[in-house]
């Protein structure tokens, strides 16, 4: 055994005693020992980069599915921010933050996915950019009543209102009232009443002659509310309006057919009157304007109104459809089957139908999202790739949003891959497959266990839709994952198959008996629609939500779907704080609609108050929606604290103890200038849809035709002193309306780099919006409830 020799006596002995001393000292140096939070913030840094790179590798099957994510981060930012000096500043941000990651690409997964993210973000944000411009045309800028002739584009029947909307290209020779020639934009969409209509000949390709009253693509009403004039832009939309006159036919459709989707729709409803008709419509040619309006709320309060809209649904019961029977009708010849592939046959032909089906409901934007989905799922079999995969739904998402990138502002984008996302990222959890698939049990069991996965199924997608639809259309419907359990099959396997059934026998008249069934089929439908909605707590109204709050519940939800490793659980997190933060948000306490005309008030109870009270069903609904209230709002004439005469409103409005007095103007007449600057010095807020006399000075705000011109609908919560409008005076995306003109005339976006506008009549001088902040910035700040 070897014998240990003191270290002490080996330096003496040793004849490298003088160097070994010299390492010792050089070791004891206090320049040799730095202070140990150095080296722990080092070695923390190391192995917080080693623990996300073994992250990263662990979740390198899932990176790809953040490719569309990042791409759609960047159309965000183009919708969020407000000019192109802000788009500009973030391109080259992004492309700054490209470039350094590209230099330390080398060093790790962490440095690739960064410069790839932010890649993908400039690219979506230029994408957005580029689709504006590419699609700018002029607009009104003001109301106008023209005669004039239109090629006709699309037809659309709104049967339930008696009305046909047009799509229509004006012509040149375009008259104003008084005979004078008035430049019209290149697309406008007029609606039209039924009996005003040609009885045949009016479909696409059709030259019309009409007369009607045109405006501007409206903008929101209020904050929160639907956004016409954006959608407008992208479609190319300039002004919309009604029809006066009958509308008089110059040259019927050209193309042979052209009407076949009105033809088939007026077979439809004629077979099947009523809101069974619409709903039968709605799923063969995706017209829906048939469905009566309490049928329609009713299926919107249950959850089922996806089933109104031609997707994803429709467009896989027809790919099923057509495949099963194509396989089936060619497994019968041997020869066939032993010599040509039949499913790859028979997926060419459910790829006919996609696409058949497509343009018989009018090639809508999520008709085709939903049919390239099914082209990408055909061709994963014909390819013998496992067709429904988050992969694939990344795949469909990435090239709906690089060709459409306007389409993810819309809720049906949203819903629609937020839905497929949910369900895929669902069963795709090893417990949840494991449970839910095949077993070794009995039919009883098996049933129950399929019962199971479609009530989760239902589940998991209500909870994943719910902070869209609230953000979107302020609801959210309670019961709606039992109702779909039920509505989804019925749809599927019972009505649709029966409607086409009834369709084909009707080519030799002996369809009746099927369209009974069909009738029976749609009237359960419908019975169970309106028992949904009829349940107490059927639907939860909120006010409108936050985007910031509605960006982190969407980044949380994301980050939950889109991960497998433990770290997808902190996407949870993020949810939690997003929803509690929407419930704390308090509801306005005062809406007015960006005219002036219509404003909603809270009262003590929590109800809505209208100021007018012959306000259409459509100002009703919408101020009720946006303000949070699930029923019918009220008159404010009647309200204890209220006093009205026939021209002036004026009531008090109490929070947290403090009391606010609002005056609103409520009819078209004058009111005498001195009561009405005695009024207004008594009120802190005064509404009118006119512009009022300078010497009208409340304590606080002052909205009247001058002030909401520029900045749109207003929500105003007296308790936070938060103030939101539709416009702030900083925003220049395109769609934003300029002044109302002196007459009509055009108004064009304004670029960095326009297209040519040669032809474009431009504003006239100093009609631009007010260079000025929105309203949230004229108060001067609370007043003193004395008035001073």
């Amino acid at each position: 055994m070897r014998q240990q020799v003191p270290q002490d006596r080996l330096l003496r002995s040793s004849a490298h005693a003088p160097k070994l001393r010299w390492m010792a000292s050089v070791a004891a140096a206090p320049s040799m020992h730095p202070p140990v939070r150095q080296i722990g913030a080092a070695a923390m840094a190391a192995a917080a980069s080693g623990a996300v790179e073994r992250w990263l590798e662990a979740e390198r099957e899932q990176l790809p599915l953040w490719l569309p994510v990042m791409l759609g981060a960047g159309v965000a930012l183009w919708f969020i921010l407000p000019d192109d000096h802000a788009w500009t500043a973030a391109l080259l941000g992004l492309a700054a933050a490209g470039l350094a990651g590209t230099a330390v690409a080398r060093s790790g997964r962490l440095a690739r996915s960064i410069v790839i993210a932010v890649s993908l973000a400039a690219l979506g944000l230029g994408l957005a950019w580029w689709r504006a411009e590419r699609v700018a045309a002029p607009i009104l800028a003001g109301t106008a009543v023209a005669s004039f002739t239109a090629r006709v584009e699309r037809v659309e029947v709104l049967g339930a209102r008696d009305l046909l909307r047009l799509t229509l290209r004006p012509g040149d020779g375009a008259k104003d009232g008084r005979g004078q020639a008035l430049p019209l934009p290149p697309r406008i969409r007029v609606n039209v009443a039924v009996g005003d209509a040609p009885t045949s000949g009016l479909a696409a390709g059709a030259t019309v002659a009409m007369r009607a009253r045109l405006m501007p693509p409206p903008a929101a009403a209020i904050p929160g509310a639907y956004d016409f004039a954006r959608v407008a832009w992208f479609a190319g939309i300039g002004g919309t309006g009604r029809g006066l006159r009958k509308v008089t036919l110059i040259q019927p459709a050209s193309e042979p057919g052209g009407d076949l989707r009105r033809r088939l729709t007026r077979h439809i409803t004629h077979r099947l009157p009523g809101s069974r008709g619409g709903i039968a419509a709605a799923l063969v040619t995706g017209d829906e304007g048939n469905i009566e309006e309490a049928d329609d709320q009713a299926m919107r309060r249950a959850g089922l109104a996806h089933l109104l809209s031609v997707s994803g649904l429709h467009i896989t019961a027809t790919v099923g459809a057509a495949m099963f029977v194509v396989l089936r009708l060619l497994a019968l010849s041997p020869w066939l089957a032993m010599r040509v592939r039949l499913p790859l046959v028979a997926a060419l032909a459910g790829a006919a139908a996609a696409i058949g089906y497509t343009l018989l409901t009018g090639s809508q934007v999520p008709t085709i999202r939903s049919c390239i989905a099914a082209l990408l799922v055909l061709a994963a079999l014909a390819l013998g790739r496992e067709a429904m995969t988050l992969r694939l739904v990344a795949a469909a998402a990435f090239v709906l949003i690089a060709i459409w990138p306007e389409a993810l502002a819309g809720p049906s984008f949203q819903l629609s891959f937020g839905a497929v996302t949910a369900i895929m990222s669902l069963h795709g959890h090893p417990r949840i497959a494991a449970f839910f698939g095949p077993h070794e049990e009995g039919w009883v069991p098996r049933q129950v266990r399929a019962l199971g996965s479609l009530l989760l199924t239902g589940l998991a997608v209500e909870l994943a839709l719910m902070p869209i639809a609230v953000f979107h259309f302020h609801q959210a419907g309670l019961y709606g994952a039992m109702a779909n359990i039920v509505a989804i099959p019925l749809t599927t396997f019972v009505i649709m198959p029966l409607e086409a059934l009834a369709l084909l026998l009707d080519a030799i008249g002996i369809g009746g008996p099927v369209w009974w069934l069909t009738a029976q089929a749609l009237t359960a439908l419908l019975a169970l629609a309106h028992g949904v909605s009829d349940m107490p707590g059927s639907v939860t109204a909120l006010p409108a939500m936050r985007t910031d709050t509605f960006a982190l519940m969407v980044a949380g939800g994301l980050w939950l779907f889109l991960w497998r490793t433990r770290v997808r659980y902190a996407g949870l997190v993020a949810l939690v704080i997003g929803a509690a933060w929407a419930l704390a948000t308090p509801a306005p306490d005062l809406l007015v609609t960006g005219d002036g005309r219509h404003l909603a008030v809270r009262t003590t109870s929590g109800a809505l108050a209208l100021l007018r009270d012959r306000a259409g069903d459509y100002t009703r609904g919408m101020l009720a929606t946006n303000g949070g209230l699930d029923g019918e709002p009220l008159l404010l004439s009647e309200q204890r604290d209220a006093r009205c005469s026939a021209d002036l409103c004026m009531t008090d409005l109490v929070r947290d103890g403090q009391r606010w007095r609002l005056l609103a103007t409520r009819s078209a007449y004058s009111v005498e200038w001195s009561a009405l600057v005695a009024a207004c010095a008594s009120a802190d807020i005064v509404v009118s849809d006119r512009r009022l006399p300078r010497g009208c000075k409340p304590r606080w705000l002052k909205l009247d035709k001058a002030t909401l011109t520029r900045s749109g609908g207003v929500a105003l919560t007296l308790k936070t002193g938060r103030i939101v409008t539709v416009r702030n005076s900083d925003d220049q995306h395109p769609w934003i309306a300029p002044p109302l003109l002196p007459r009509p005339a055009m108004t064009r976006s304004r670029f960095p780099f326009n297209r040519s506008g040669a032809g474009y009549p431009t504003a006239y001088p100093g009609s631009e919006p007010d260079a000025g902040r929105s309203v949230a910035d004229h108060r001067p700040g609370w007043p003193d409830r004395d008035g001073s």
